[in-house]
């Protein structure tokens, strides 16, 4: 059963073109897993428009589920310029978290407002339909089972498993997982410690193939911006390693960051596994990059 994850945009807080930031790319975030054939998507960051140019390619009528870590603009700017909600026949189910829970959906269309765009939400011609993961937060899609997470971040926001035959992705993005350490003064009083990670988010992502996660800052960095919302890239590699997790995917990439910089954040977190011992595989996302959650990879 493939299960085939397709980078279409990696950076966070706002898109970032230009030469610096060609290699790794400078959309906002933007995933899609496609399990054996459902079409399953991470928020709808600038890296939506060329998703959406790429499924205008594919053959029949389409069924998008579409899962948000939360409204922020980096992560909804994409969504007007996704060229198939234009078009009749096409279908797209904007998920929310508990029973009732419609506010995604809601808060998409606030954006195509006249005072900050063209176009209205209502003109969108696509079926867009609003539905929820239960009151358990989790759902079977198409054979898929699909849960969510509460995470640390400034109006809070979610981190998604999906798991279908054994194969396990987790999507978790946004969480400044360093402000749910049980001591967060660990990072500063023993830095090269493996950090006490919540038992509810190690759960969550236990076992995962893959899991893409927030690896926004240097450890250097961190002090200067605690409360933003954006962890350490070295807890990321902690919680991965405390996860069981098979490979990790540096994701929400800095905005002041360059390719260079990315690379020297992943030889970092390279550098921390190893010193723990653990076979864990770390690298930078990149955006039109695609692997498949199933095999073992080694992306370069």
């Amino acid at each position: 059963m493939p299960v085939l994850v397709r980078f279409w945009g990696v950076r966070g807080s706002i898109p970032t073109p230009g030469r610096a930031t060609y290699r790794y790319g400078g959309n906002t975030a933007c995933v899609e897993l496609d399990v054996d054939g459902t079409t399953l998507v991470c928020d709808a960051g600038t890296g939506a428009r060329e998703l959406g140019v790429e499924l205008m390619g594919r053959k029949g009528p389409l069924h998008v589920h579409w899962f948000f870590s939360h409204m922020h603009w980096d992560h909804i700017q994409g969504f007007p310029f996704f060229t198939p909600v234009y078009v009749p026949g096409h279908r797209f189910t904007i998920y929310g978290t508990r029973d009732g829970d419609t506010r995604f959906a809601r808060l998409l269309s606030g954006q195509m407002r006249s005072a900050y765009f063209p176009v209205d939400f209502s003109e969108l011609r696509g079926n867009i339909e609003a539905a929820d993961l239960g009151p358990t937060m989790e759902r079977e899609i198409d054979g898929v089972t699909v849960r969510c997470f509460e995470q640390h971040h400034p109006g809070l926001s979610y981190g998604y498993a999906f798991e279908k035959d054994g194969v396990k992705v987790v999507y978790s993005t946004d969480n400044e997982i360093d402000m749910m350490l049980r001591d967060p003064e660990q990072p500063l009083r023993d830095p090269g410690a493996l950090r006490d990670v919540p038992a509810d988010l190690v759960d969550f992502c236990r076992d995962a193939a893959l899991l893409i996660c927030d690896a926004q800052y240097r450890d250097e960095d961190y002090p200067m911006r605690v409360g933003w919302g954006h962890p350490r890239a070295t807890t990321t590699v902690d919680l991965a390693i405390r996860a069981g997790v098979k490979q990790l995917a540096l994701f929400h990439h800095d905005p002041m960051h360059s390719d260079e910089e990315v690379e020297e954040l992943v030889a970092a977190c390279r550098a921390r596994a190893e010193a723990h011992g653990s076979d864990l595989f770390i690298f930078a996302a990149r955006e039109g990059f695609t692997l498949r959650a199933d095999l073992p990879h080694r992306p370069g």
